[in-house]
């Protein structure tokens, strides 16, 4: 199933309650060849209305990341755990996340990159199959089904709320943690 006929069923899914108040859901957009596939929590309002993922504040954020190391949106792929957003932006349930995995699943197969950068505590604890917080995950290489990196980060709207540029803080991890993508991406 290619990514065009995933996007269509997360389009048209009534597989759990979240697709009962959604405006539209956002299956995920970028790169269909690229080696880095960013996967966050779910949409807010603004991906809500919009269709598409990472286009709001934390959305402007992610894109200023990548801009921090010469990447461009355009150059990676970029999804989220559930594809509709969760009422009030709430962390989505363990059914919803159930729901929506075999998407994201089949989104990794097709893409098929080499690192997955999970944002927060949703996206790393999911594909990770862990209980480990984001504070100690981040900032290390994961092994996926053992095929594939996974290289936990903090969440954009994360750095929102903790807008310090110190040496140490989250945004400065993050900064760090960018540049450790970028540079295993050149090597391979």
């Amino acid at each position: 199933m290619d990514l065009a006929e995933i996007a269509g069923k997360v389009k048209t899914c009534t597989k759990c309650r979240l697709s009962e108040n959604r405006t539209k859901a956002v299956p995920g957009e970028g790169d269909e060849d690229t080696d880095l596939l960013f996967v966050g929590e779910g949409p807010g309002r603004q991906e809500d209305q919009q269709g598409r993922p990472f286009v709001g504040r934390a959305g402007n954020k992610l894109t200023d990341i990548l801009g921090s190391v010469s990447l461009e949106r355009s150059q990676v792929y970029i999804t989220n755990i559930v594809k509709c957003r969760p009422p009030e932006n709430r962390t989505p349930k363990s059914d919803e996340i159930d729901s929506c995995l075999p998407y994201l699943e089949a989104q990794i197969a097709e893409i098929n990159p080499s690192i997955i950068a999970t944002l927060g505590n949703t996206a790393t604890k999911t594909l990770l199959d862990t209980e480990e917080g984001i504070t100690s995950a981040r900032g290390k290489f994961y092994s996926w089904r053992g095929k594939i990196q996974v290289f936990p980060m903090f969440h954009p709207s994360y750095l929102l709320r903790n807008p310090s540029k110190e040496k140490g803080s989250p945004k400065y991890q993050t900064w760090q943690d960018i540049k450790k993508i970028k540079k295993v991406l050149r090597s391979n």
